[in-house]
């Protein structure tokens, strides 16, 4: 398979990372010479310096053999111009874009019309994580499948948890059963054995049962807490959505924005927000607002300092729930050190959100944990796959590879080993990303 990734940032420095790691031809399109070096110093692809949208450049990125073109740069138009010509001129047969100007993203007529398939917006896909973790306050990451009826909750295991030391095995987990998935100790992401035990501060993934999430949650030491309050840092693109989608849940918003305009923007454009212009970081302006009745706060703006700064804060004023966002992959560890309970980052979830259009084996939906140590993988066994017919204990997974849930019709098992695999089923699959070429071939 060849990959031509159109932008060397971020984003397009992650998917070139997570795809060469599989052997993967990726060639990287850039014109901007720095990029590039960057990626020359870390990562072992093919580099072409030039505009992404020209016929030549793309012609001696090897478009007339590519399979997939990622569009990844910050520039919509440049994204939607690569697009347009691979299919025009190249007719690869998959074109992906990053698309953030919502008037583009949302008019199907245009991206179908330039072969995009699909467009992903950095600042939605955000959003809805954002409002994945409201909705389940005690998780520090919530991934949804199968349109939410299975969840992947991330939780971060309290120091005086009951869990602490004890085999998995010996758990007895079972009103309802309980599957960890992954375990994030520190740097490293274990994909547990029956012999493994947990430590404190490990977070463990488990798949949920929508319907289960209070019970599971009680069963693993967590807290549930209803939420009614909500502060938000940043009334930008990512704030604006998540304000809007809690104003619908009838949900009470306080959004803290710098920008005059956008404040007018915000006051306009929404119904029963609060709007307050002012610094997100500014103790005295917090303490007014009520911080301490806040359910959640969400430091979202486009400042990762700032949201940093401003999230460490409202730990220290008795928040509840923190939600940090932090662009700079590099800042990640550091919010995660500082003790904040759940840190996104756009790029990777834009990253992880791409990864499933270039994956084989019936890959229904894809995300990355972890910084991108392991994935979650939804996929259907189809007909033909070594799966089918056998039992959990008689499949042969790849290492370090484990089925979390099994999903058939309208049932969701959380499985044992001894359930069976049947054609059509759907299967959320926990694996390291050395595994992951391995996996693929087991779902063909």
């Amino acid at each position: 398979m060849r990959v031509i990734i159109v932008g060397a940032g971020e984003v397009g420095f992650q998917l070139a990372k997570f795809l060469s790691a599989e052997n993967i031809d990726v060639v990287v399109v850039d014109r901007n010479k720095e990029k590039l070096n960057r990626i020359s110093e870390e990562l072992d692809v093919a580099l072409v310096e030039g505009e992404g949208g020209s016929p030549s450049v793309l012609k001696e990125a090897g478009a007339d053999e590519a399979d997939i073109l990622l569009a990844v740069t910050d520039m919509d138009e440049t994204n939607m111009i690569a697009c347009l010509v691979a299919k025009a001129m190249f007719q690869i047969p998959r074109n992906v874009a990053r698309i953030r100007n919502l008037e583009y993203f949302s008019n199907d007529i245009l991206l179908d019309s330039l072969g995009i398939n699909p467009a992903i917006s950095p600042e939605i896909e955000a959003a809805k994580a954002v409002i994945r973790l409201i909705e389940v306050p005690f998780a520090a990451d919530v991934e949804d499948f199968e349109d939410g009826r299975v969840k992947v909750i991330g939780f971060r295991v309290p120091p005086d948890s009951k869990l602490i030391g004890k085999v998995f095995k010996n758990l007895n987990l079972v009103k309802p059963k309980v599957l960890i998935g992954a375990i994030q100790r520190g740097d490293n992401i274990i994909i547990p054995t029956g012999d493994d035990t947990l430590r404190k501060n490990d977070i463990i993934f488990l798949p949920v049962k929508r319907e289960n999430i209070d019970s599971v949650c009680n069963s693993v030491g967590g807290v549930v807490m209803p939420v009614r309050r909500i502060m938000i840092v940043g009334g930008g693109r990512i704030g604006f959505y998540v304000a809007k989608t809690m104003e619908e849940r009838n949900l009470s918003v306080k959004i803290i924005e710098k920008d005059a305009g956008r404040c007018k923007f915000l006051i306009k454009s929404l119904q029963k927000s609060v709007v307050l212009r002012g610094d997100g970081s500014d103790q005295k302006l917090l303490v007014e607002e009520n911080i301490n009745d806040m359910d959640v706060f969400a430091a979202i703006s486009n400042n990762e300092e700032l949201n940093i700064m401003a999230s460490l804060l409202a730990k220290s004023l008795g928040v509840k729930k923190v939600i940090t966002i932090v662009n700079k992959t590099d800042y990640l560890p550091l919010a995660n050190n500082l003790g904040i309970e759940a840190v996104l980052s756009p790029r990777l979830i834009t990253a992880g959100t791409i990864l499933k259009y270039v994956r084989r084996g019936n890959i229904l939906s894809l995300t990355t944990i972890a910084e991108g140590k392991a994935e979650i993988m939804e996929a259907e066994a189809k007909d033909g796959s070594a799966l089918i017919g056998r039992t959990l204990r008689e499949v042969e997974l790849p290492k370090k590879t484990l089925i979390g849930a099994v999903i058939r019709n309208d049932n969701v098992i959380i499985p044992s080993g001894d359930d069976r695999i049947a054609g059509n089923d759907k299967l959320i699959i926990f694996t390291l990303w050395e595994s992951v070429k391995q996996v693929e071939k087991l779902l063909l």
